[in-house]
Parts: C-alpha cells; structure tokens; sequence
C-alpha cells in the first residue's frame, strides 16, 4: 500500500518540480544564513508528508506546536521529523529564485509559483483521463500570505485566501486545470492563456 501511495504522489508532484523546491529553498536558506544549507528530497518529501496528515488531521487550526506536543500528538509527527526541522525548511521553503524575481513579477503576479504550479496541472493532465462529467468552481485555498490577489470571501468557512478556479472530475474529484484569480484586470487574459 504505501509504495501506491508513493507512486500516485509521484506522478503529480514528480521530481523535476522535487529538485526546483529543493533548489529555491537551499538558495534562500543559504542566502539568509550566509552559509551552505542543504535539504534532501527525502527530507522534502517527509516535510510535504507531514503537511498532507496535518491536513487529513483536519489539524490545519491548530498551533504547530501540538502537533509535536509528547502527551496529546499523533506520533506520526515526531517520528518523521523534528519539529525544528520542520519550522527551519517551513521558514525557508521557496519555489522560485529571488535573483530574478522582479523581472517575471512584471508579466506575472503568479511567478513565485507559476513554474510548480504549472508543472503540477501538467502531471495532472498527463496522468490523469477524467470522465465526461467536469465541473469548474471557485476554491479559495486558505492563506495568511499578503498579496495583491488575496481574496476576501465572506461565505466560505475560511474568509482570506487565495481564489482559484478549477476544472474536477465530478467522480474522482481530481483537478484537471486550475489557474489562480489575479485580480479584475489580469482574470480574462490569464483564461485565455492557459488551456480549459
């Protein structure tokens, strides 16, 4: 069972989108500490894990420190990692290299990443064949982040985030496009650049 599950994981967030995460983080890592950092897919992978059972914890609320609490944790927490290492990569973690940042910023205000994201609706569509039944809705994934595209939604559970809409297949529930809402003046451009 759990080489399945690492299989499915693998066809959509593969390696190459692996080795640019871990590439960015290592880059800002270095840059702030002034000293060499270093970060292993497998410690990427066990990061991402963690993020995935918080998630299906339904724990996404709670202080991260609970999660490592040694009378009330679910064990699967510590005995994958420590905590301080999970704050220090949480701290670093980048998807796209700063040294050129303001550059793509001008034709893209999704370029801190656009590159796994696309890579992601990529594998998506590479490895997944959905039905005949798609639906494109509006999901706001939950974010603190301050940007210019942060939504305000008042009628869902959590009211900032960040506005997607995604195409799913109605029986899998598997995304089969989504691009960010960036905003009124960006919205119909970003749809017609990107397949539906």
């Amino acid at each position: 069972m759990k080489d399945k599950v690492i299989s499915a994981f693998s066809l959509l967030i593969d390696s190459h989108m692996l080795q640019r995460i871990i590439s960015c983080t290592e880059s800002e890592a270095s840059r702030v500490l002034d000293k060499k950092w270093a970060l292993t897919e497998t410690k990427l992978k066990a990061f991402l894990g963690i993020l995935y059972a918080r998630g299906a914890y339904e724990a996404k609320n709670l202080k991260l420190s609970y999660l490592w609490n040694t009378k009330w944790r679910p064990s699967f927490f510590s005995s994958t990692m420590s905590r301080n290492e999970f704050l220090e990569i949480l701290k670093f973690i980048r998807f796209d290299k700063k040294n050129d940042r303001s550059q793509r910023l001008k034709n893209d205000k999704f370029a801190l990443i656009s590159t796994v994201w696309d890579k992601f609706i990529e594998n998506s569509q590479n490895w997944h064949k959905p039905g005949t039944n798609i639906t494109i809705d509006e999901q706001l994934f939950p974010s603190k982040t301050r940007c210019r595209f942060t939504q305000y939604l008042p009628n869902k559970p959590d009211k900032f985030g960040i506005k997607f809409w995604l195409a799913s297949d109605v029986q899998t529930k598997y995304i089969v496009n989504g691009f960010p809402y960036l905003g009124k003046n960006l919205w119909y451009s970003n749809l017609l650049n990107r397949k539906v």
